[in-house]
């Protein structure tokens, strides 16, 4: 049997494991990614193990989250990123250079190579070819340390695309139609490789921007082929020598298949509070907007914003509406200049942003209260933006700028007719914001810089045979990092000090949480299916952590939040029974029995609930070196006594 283009990838990184879906696996990673809001603490880990140089090929610490600076903080946080990259061989983007996963696709990734990354959408690089992988910090810091990165392999979901996108539908459009098909947990174990005829009519930008977007689904990752739009998008990098070809044999087997016709694709949009919640622009048009958001990881390329000029172009935006852009890398930015791109944007009435993470993450250009706010990110869950009671749509560049000009939720084909323009003859290239690493004699020199804002990690203690607390929070379907551990320019610069960041924890939801764990000194958590999606952050494990939680029981588990709770050495726990969540109520004391050899045994651990007098049964599903990570109160402490 041939293989997919995903199979070839692991296939080639294989370290150990059967090649079998679920399987426990282990594989070689190139290339890894940091930014700041995660880089700290990663750093942080990977210098407590001792290493002198990261032993990747490429690892590369970007500035892109964290970047208004009120007070000292962040520039604190960015000084000791800069003086640690040097020390121990990283590649640095500076502030401003751009946003890691859009500046990785242009100047780092290469075809075939496996990149691990501390941010969820860094299967972004999946546009390239690669397997590219959203992870845990501390995943990050083990792989930049040498170790290979460990999973469950993936069930390959093949997407076929035939046709083209006809005018003024686009590649945010595809995603958000397969989002609408599968759903937020449809992707959770799984890898989508997208293949057909209608692949070759993608260029690498657009197909990026389904590869980040897919990070929604739950998956592992997304990959499309690395072809000859590959090789020239590589070339216009000048990079033409990093191509190498890798498609899916022709009788390669997916384990199911969805076809997506191009021709019939149309505007798109998601509305509040998820990324699933997707209908037709058409559908909801004539909704009054607020603000308009071009940009982020997902949609900042220069034909993103080549686009949303087209339509802008000779006009202004509606009176009611602000309009902000956000060029995704410095490159981009120069190279809209130079095709006129900026100038019409702006003689419009946007408002230039940086090159920056910014409003997606809730960094500046929140919207009005209740306001509704159109943007071309990849997340609107509620408050993200930094408003709690905003309404955040999901919508490609060309719905945005046509909402941006009419005031209203618009279907861009209704106020533009024309074809956009390719813009990448413009791109320029310029890597004066990249500092390279330093020789290994050089890099002895170098002092790190610790402000005073820089707390060690903390760490957990092993896990013991009995485990007795009380249930703090029971949470519901769905619930995301943001609501773990909300971002914001109030909460990113606490990144790298978990005491104060832990008293944020799960404030959306209860904002006495945190006092409660205080007083409590232990607990469990109880939440619904899908815990945990989005964002990456290790924070929502860590600082639980620190608050005493000791195990998290739900009806299912997001794929890299539940890989970041072990490796910080906190029970993920599935019901047996998802009846009996109902059972169970905030403030029961529960005790859970016989949990180290159930774990090694992989039986079921029985839970009393001693509040309530009945007893139930949960699952743990963890295998492989999980369960001595686990055991050993979490992933630095089994690193430092066995790696």
């Amino acid at each position: 049997m041939g293989l997919t283009v995903a199979e070839k990838i692991l296939k080639n990184h294989l370290v150990e494991g059967k090649t079998e879906k679920g399987a426990p696996v282990e594989i070689k990673i190139d290339q890894t990614l940091t930014q700041d809001a995660t880089g700290t603490m990663v750093y942080l880990q990977f210098e407590s193990m001792d290493i002198p140089r990261v032993k990747t090929e490429v690892s590369v610490s970007y500035i892109d989250h964290n970047t208004l600076q009120s007070d000292f903080r962040n520039m604190d946080d960015h000084r000791f990123l800069q003086t640690i990259a040097a020390k121990h061989g990283l590649y640095f983007s500076r502030p401003g250079n751009g946003i890691c996963h859009q500046v990785h696709l242009e100047r780092f990734g290469k075809p075939g190579k496996t990149l691990l990354g501390s941010d969820s959408h860094t299967p972004t690089g999946g546009g390239l070819g690669m397997i590219a992988i959203g992870a845990g910090g501390l995943d990050v810091a083990v792989a930049m340390a040498g170790g290979p990165f460990p999973l469950s392999y993936p069930e390959i979901i093949g997407v076929k695309l035939t046709g083209k996108l006809q005018p003024l539908c686009s590649a945010k459009d595809v995603i958000l139609k397969l989002l609408q098909i599968e759903t937020v947990k449809g992707g959770v174990g799984k890898i989508y490789e997208y293949f057909g005829d209608g692949v070759k009519s993608l260029n690498v930008t657009q197909r990026a921007t389904i590869t980040n977007m897919g990070a929604e689904l739950g998956a592992t990752t997304s990959v499309f082929p690395s072809d000859d739009i590959t090789r020239e998008f590589l070339k216009l990098q000048n990079r033409e020598a990093d191509w190498t070809e890798i498609v899916a044999d022709s009788n390669a087997k997916y384990s199911r298949v969805i076809e997506i016709d191009l021709n019939k694709v149309e505007p798109m949009i998601a509305t509040p509070h998820m990324p699933d919640k997707v209908v037709t622009v058409r559908e909801v048009a004539g909704l009054p907007v607020d603000q308009v958001g071009i940009g982020s990881c997902t949609n900042s390329s220069i034909n993103d914003l080549g686009a949303a000029s087209e339509i802008l172009d000779g006009k202004t935006v509606a009176a009611n509406v602000s309009l902000g852009i956000a060029p995704g890398s410095k490159q981009v930015l120069y190279s809209a200049f130079e095709a006129g791109i900026m100038q019409k944007l702006i003689d419009a009435g946007a408002r230039i942003l940086e090159s920056a993470c910014g409003p997606c993450i809730g960094m500046g250009f929140a919207p009005k209260s209740g306001g509704v706010t159109l943007r071309t990110f990849n997340r609107n869950f509620k408050g993200r933006s930094g408003t709690p009671d905003a309404g955040v749509y999901l919508v490609s560049p060309e719905t945005a700028a046509a909402s941006a000009l009419t005031g209203v939720i618009t279907d861009p084909r209704d106020v533009f007719k024309t074809y956009t323009k390719d813009y990448s003859s413009f791109v320029k290239i310029n890597d004066n914001m990249i500092v390279a690493p330093l020789s290994e004699d050089a890099a002895k020199e170098i002092i790190v810089e610790k402000g005073p804002n820089i707390k060690e990690c903390p760490k957990a203690s092993a896990i013991t045979e009995t485990i007795a607390a009380p249930i703090l929070l029971k949470a519901g379907d769905n619930i995301t990092t943001d609501d773990i551990m909300p971002a914001g320019s109030k909460v990113l610069p606490l990144r790298s000090n978990i005491p104060e960041i832990s008293k944020y924890v799960y404030e959306a939801i209860d904002p006495n949480f945190h006092d409660k764990a205080k007083k409590a000194g232990k607990g469990i958590i109880i939440g619904g299916d899908n815990y945990g999606q989005g964002s990456s952050r290790e924070h929502a494990a860590l600082a639980p952590m620190y608050l005493g939680i000791k195990a998290i029981i739900a009806k299912s588990f997001a794929r890299i939040h539940k890989a970041n709770l072990i490796n910080f050495g906190i029970m993920a726990l599935e019901f047996a029974n998802p009846a009996d969540y109902d059972k169970i109520n905030e403030g029961d004391d529960v005790e859970m029995i016989d949990v180290i050899n159930s774990v090694k045994s992989g039986k079921n651990i029985v839970v009393r609930n001693n509040t309530q007098g009945f007893e139930f049964e949960v699952v743990h599903k963890i295998v492989g070196k999980d369960i001595d990570i686990l055991l050993s109160g979490g992933k630095l402490n089994y690193t430092k006594n066995n790696f």
